[in-house]
């Protein structure tokens, strides 16, 4: 008979105390790392999707924002305000001709300021003024169990977790326990749409309900 017993294992662990350590624990890989060290190789490399493009990103611009989240917090609360004002102007024009025009503006601004995704249901001033559609998750409710020690995602470790900067900036802002506020899943129907312009025509039919129960 052999002098070697094979090691046996209980609830605690092995039973001669010797701890075992997962292969990609012990070599300090994650997951997305163990992914994308095994998969296949070839001369394609995607040129404009996660995480390949925004691994390249300069994330200041989008700090800057979160830092500065309730002076954004203010200045959003007078622009709505003043879309708000001009539905008049939207509405005689048609919502669906000036559609074009905004989208392209807002695109680009909030492109710059948050590396907005367009998903057409901004919930920036529900967020610190962090896009949870920037989380590789697109996770809407809060950060998932993988973020970094250091505070950076699981998925793109160069990038801050979208949702731990989301915290950090809705502590600055007047508003900002609705981060607490239970969001919706995406609509994807809404994609590459207005969000300025969805919000300011629901603010006006809100609006006009009002006048409508209190003259009732």
């Amino acid at each position: 008979m052999s002098d070697t017993q094979p090691n046996s294992t209980t609830a605690k662990g092995p039973a001669n105390g010797t701890p075992v350590v997962p292969p990609s624990a012990a070599g300090g890989l994650t997951q997305a790392t163990i992914v994308k060290k095994t998969a296949p190789k070839s001369d394609y490399k995607p040129a404009d999707v996660s995480p390949q493009r925004r691994v390249q990103r300069s994330y200041s611009v989008r700090l800057w924002s979160i830092r500065h989240s309730r002076l954004l917090e203010w200045f959003y609360s007078r622009f709505a305000d003043v879309f708000l004002l001009l539905h008049p102007l939207w509405r005689g024009i048609g919502y669906g001709r000036v559609e074009a025009p905004v989208k392209f503006v807002e695109k680009r601004v909030k492109g710059l300021m948050f590396d907005c995704r367009m998903c057409g249901q901004c919930i920036l001033s529900s967020t610190g003024m962090s896009c949870p559609m920037n989380c590789p998750k697109q996770l809407r409710n809060g950060p998932c169990g993988g973020v970094r020690a250091n505070g950076n995602c699981e998925v793109e470790p160069d990038m801050p977790c979208v949702w731990v900067k989301a915290w950090e900036g809705s502590r600055n802002m007047v508003k900002g326990d609705a981060i607490l506020t239970v969001q919706k899943p995406v609509d994807q129907s809404l994609r590459e749409t207005s969000a300025w312009l969805r919000v300011t025509a629901q603010a006006a039919a809100a609006r006009a309900a009002a006048k409508t129960g209190a003259s009732a």
